[in-house]
């Protein structure tokens, strides 16, 4: 079993002493480094399986991804605030630390739905958008370029903040909405989307996560595509992982990991047909050119599925 004697563990348990010990988790010297820190240390590949951690590192697991949760919030409404105070805020998108992280995901996740789906998506979901919703941003911007996007956060102040950066930009006001609402009162009107996106934050530990996947199983329209964010390796520690064996009610059609600095792992599932049952309770297959080995037993949380680079993938 996994515990504080492996080396990585140890560093990331210093530095969530740390990063727990601070006063704010809003931008600063010391936020800013200590979370540097944390993704450097996480970034690389790792064999580490964090269904095998003892249940003391399991706890500082799910606190430290609800602190990066935060820190997260409080990072993107800080630029947010910055960028809307500008005429034309999506000019000025690359002023956000990570924006570049942001355009390598969305060409990741594009690549990866243009080879799962037939048809360019007329109507997207983004489930979680926040205050800085820069994966609609970007693939409204440059991918999808006449698709409309309703974003979805409980958040008042969230939306407020990102329609300002949307609302001076002529094509964007009119194919980008946002909806201030709890995803799980959203009912019938979630069977018109042809694709929804998970954020990776919505749903901080596994079930709250399985119980939007069932009501989005329950009220997607057959046929449609969901879009989950997930982690792997030693990424766990920053981000809730989707077991493909959660997503019940969907076909799971591909997981890609990623090894460079896109942090997330990308799900891509079909949602069932009403007639068929999508996924069995035991090993099974994925028709999956991204991985390398296509055995999973989600009941024993065994994941074999290797890495390969983004690279690769994009070639």
């Amino acid at each position: 079993m996994v515990c504080k004697k492996d080396p990585l563990v140890r560093k990331i348990c210093k530095l969530y002493e740390q990063i727990s010990s601070l006063e704010s988790l809003k931008p600063c010297k010391d936020v800013d480094m200590l979370f540097t820190q944390l993704v450097v240390t996480c970034m690389p590949p790792s064999p580490i399986d964090v269904t095998k951690l003892c249940k003391t590192i399991q706890d500082i697991r799910s606190k430290l991804i609800q602190l990066c949760g935060e820190a997260e919030g409080h990072l993107e409404s800080h630029f947010s605030t910055i960028l809307g105070s500008y005429e034309n805020p999506l000019h000025y998108l690359n002023i956000f630390p990570y924006y570049s992280n942001y355009l390598k995901l969305s060409q990741l996740e594009f690549n990866i739905l243009t080879k799962h789906c037939s048809n360019v998506p007329t109507k997207v979901a983004f489930v979680g958008s926040g205050p800085l919703p820069l994966t609609s941003i970007v693939l409204a911007s440059f991918h999808l370029t006449a698709t409309s996007f309703q974003n979805y956060d409980v958040d008042p102040s969230a939306n407020s903040k990102a329609l300002r950066l949307v609302s001076s930009d002529p094509d964007l006001s009119r194919r980008m909405f946002f909806h201030t609402t709890d995803i799980m009162d959203v009912t019938s009107s979630l069977n018109d989307y042809d694709v929804v996106f998970l954020a990776a934050l919505v749903g901080m530990d596994k079930n709250a996560k399985v119980r939007v996947i069932d009501h989005l199983a329950k009220y997607m329209a057959p046929g449609a595509i969901l879009m989950l964010r997930s982690a792997h390796g030693a990424r766990a520690f920053l981000y809730p992982v989707v077991d493909p064996c959660d997503v019940r009610g969907f076909e799971v059609l591909s997981v890609f990991h990623p090894t460079d600095e896109v942090i997330n792992s990308v799900v891509i599932a079909r949602k069932c047909p009403m007639t068929k049952q999508c996924y069995p309770l035991g090993p099974t297959k994925l028709p999956n050119k991204f991985l390398d080995t296509e055995m999973f037993n989600c009941l024993n949380h065994v994941n074999l599925m290797e890495e390969l680079d983004v690279e690769e993938q994009l070639s």
